[in-house]
């Protein structure tokens, strides 16, 4: 008798599974039409964002502020939903990612914009794909010929980048350029190898401990604010928090879980433009020759290295 009603709730179980998954599928979709739209547009914007807060605010400070304040919200909106607390190895697993993502990634894209145009920043981070191909090829799955002619295209892109825009005038943050998306790359191929907390918890732990270790770096530079922040800077910090925080990131994070890594990591290639763009119109920073040229190679690198990627799959 028990056995029956067993089999009879599991029979039932699966009949509600099945009689949902449409309506999940059609949610799993417009969740990735959305989260890309994010990605693609919101993240493009945050270059200029970052680029007028730190009007106000020092580099790590700025960033530091933002993602406690995002990943605290997120966590706390999480708990009061009555979402389980992460095991210990899950909240290492998190801030691991959030060491490489949020700090190292994020957080020298932001450290490098006190000397360089945030279009030019974001066309540097546009290389991001490459070096995430490399790190995968290093976890067992090498890339392709056409990928490696995108590895070498895109990477030439890079160093005309750097050769002809004046990046290199102020070497630490060259430097921290050419590092962040190296760190964002391999953050983002190891999320798919480590345990993680389900679901949004896992950009809120990242984001908490991100934000935690730029506080401590900001002190450990002696960063102060010496002056009462403008409410331009202010409302761009609040941008940060609110859409490049709250939304974007969570969104690359569920992007991360749903589809795989090349869709993940396109937003690379909207991203410059978008970034070019606003930087233009908006803070009057040049669009110069070689900048869009080592963009339009960088991103053709980047479009092989995705589609070599898919053939292989």
């Amino acid at each position: 008798m028990e056995k029956t009603q067993q089999t009879e709730a599991t029979l039932e179980q699966q009949e509600t599974v099945r009689a949902s998954a449409p309506g999940r599928s059609l949610l799993d979709r417009l969740g990735i039409v959305v989260s890309l739209f994010a990605l693609y547009f919101i993240w493009g914007s945050t270059y200029l964002g970052m680029r007028i807060a730190l009007e106000g605010l020092p580099p790590f400070i700025m960033s530091g502020i933002r993602f406690l304040i995002a990943g605290t919200v997120l966590y706390g909106y999480l708990r009061i939903r009555r979402e389980p607390n992460p095991r210990r190895g899950q909240w290492l697993g998190a801030a691991l990612i959030g060491l490489l993502l949020v700090v190292g990634g994020n957080g020298g894209v932001t450290f490098a914009e006190q000397w360089v145009a945030s279009g030019l920043a974001a066309v540097a981070v546009g290389a991001m794909p490459l070096w995430a191909a490399l790190f995968i090829g290093l976890m067992g799955r090498w890339p392709a010929r056409l990928e490696w002619i995108g590895l070498l295209l895109g990477f030439t892109g890079v160093i005309l980048l750097n050769l002809g825009n004046g990046i290199w005038a102020t070497p630490i943050g060259a430097i921290s350029l050419l590092l962040a998306p190296m760190c964002w790359a391999l953050g983002s191929a190891l999320a798919t190898r480590l345990s993680l907390p389900k679901g949004l918890m896992s950009s809120a732990i990242q984001m908490l401990t991100g934000g935690v270790v730029m506080l401590i770096i900001s002190q450990l530079l002696g960063e102060h604010v010496s002056h009462l922040p403008t409410p331009r800077s202010l409302l761009a910090l609040a941008y940060l928090i609110i859409f490049g925080s709250l939304v974007a990131y969570s969104a690359y994070g569920y992007l991360l879980r749903k589809v795989r890594p090349a869709l993940a990591t396109s937003y690379a290639y909207v991203n410059p433009a978008v970034a070019l763009l606003l930087g233009a119109f908006m803070a009057n920073e040049p669009i110069t020759l070689m900048g869009v040229l080592a963009m339009l190679i960088i991103l053709t690198g980047v479009g092989l290295v995705s589609l070599g990627r898919g053939r292989g799959k």
